[in-house]
């Protein structure tokens, strides 16, 4: 991916002076096509951990519920074992009465025997019903807190880079950029203006400033996986050459030229990954310069690392 983001650049630059033989142009394409093969496979493996996660909180509700729901059984079971203790002493005591009369009572503590022996055999049976459930219970509420404390402590951790980064940036004005956190995720949205001008792909260098600022609060940071999305409006490009013919190239070209800016900032390239939505995610519907405008914007995506989560449940 890297050698394709090279190879976009020299080659944008490289057409203002030199024509490209027909050799090179089918080679640098086929470089192309393989490239947006990788940027597919990796759009699908985030789009498999999104779903993993989504996966992962509906097991926690439902582990959630099973465990209310054992919690009544085994009150149930536990107001069941006090009935039939003092159901069985109250026949024990009998029982002992029956010793004590006289033979005429014979066939009557044979039957009570009978009945005594059978609350027995059936208290025996609830009381090892009543352990086996308090030790899944307890095995199952160490599990929802354990998961509960892991989550709380990604949340903790995505609000803390939240505000690193927002102090990161706070000599930038609020239309240029917004910081927030959607899903268990760190949105930092860049608009057109800060970053480019009308269909460029060149970073200005207020841009470049910010983006430099953005690397300084995340290239420590190694739990993390960062998807850079260029977004534009729907209006067509007015410049097209032979490797940038719609919206959907200038959007990849922009995220692009993004990632390289914090990759040489710091980010380590194995946790960035670039992509271009073209004018297919708008924010509002683009019916005036304004609403164009706030479409026309890159996206900084910072997903935790969910490995401890799964970890977890594999372990129990």
């Amino acid at each position: 991916m890297q050698k394709f983001f090279i190879l976009s650049l020299f080659l944008l630059f490289g057409l203002q002076s030199c024509i490209v033989s027909k050799k090179k142009f089918d080679d640098l394409l086929a470089q192309k096509v393989k490239s947006e093969g990788e940027l597919a496979e990796t759009s699908a493996k985030l789009d498999k951990a999104n779903a993993e996660l989504t996966s992962l909180n509906e097991s926690l509700a439902k582990l959630k519920s099973d465990t209310t729901e054992m919690g009544d059984k085994l009150r149930s079971t536990s107001a069941r074992l006090d009935n039939l203790n003092s159901e069985y002493e109250q026949l024990n005591d009998y029982y002992k009465n029956l010793l004590n009369s006289s033979g005429k009572l014979n066939r009557d503590l044979t039957v009570q025997k009978e009945q005594l022996l059978a609350i027995q055999d059936n208290l025996e049976r609830t009381r090892k019903l009543n352990d086996s459930l308090s030790v899944s219970l307890e095995e199952r509420e160490r599990k929802v807190k354990e998961l509960e404390q892991v989550l709380a402590n990604k949340d903790r951790a995505v609000q803390d880079l939240k505000n690193r980064i927002s102090n990161a940036l706070l000599n930038f004005k609020e239309n240029d950029l917004t910081v927030d956190v959607k899903n268990g995720k760190v949105y930092v949205s860049l608009a057109e203006q800060l970053l480019f001008r009308s269909g460029s792909v060149e970073v200005d260098s207020k841009g470049v400033s910010a983006l430099q600022q953005l690397a300084k609060a995340l290239k420590d940071q190694k739990d993390i996986h960062i998807m850079v999305e260029g977004h534009t409006d729907n209006v067509p490009i007015s410049k097209k050459s032979t490797y940038m013919q719609d919206n959907w190239d200038l959007s990849v070209m922009r995220a692009t030229s993004i990632t390289k800016i914090l990759t040489r900032a710091g980010v380590s390239p194995d946790q960035i990954t670039a992509s271009g939505k073209g004018e297919f995610s708008p924010l509002v519907a683009n019916t005036s310069a304004e609403s164009r405008q706030k479409n026309r914007r890159t996206e900084i995506i910072i997903t935790p690392d969910l490995d401890e989560l799964f970890k977890i449940l594999e372990v129990n």
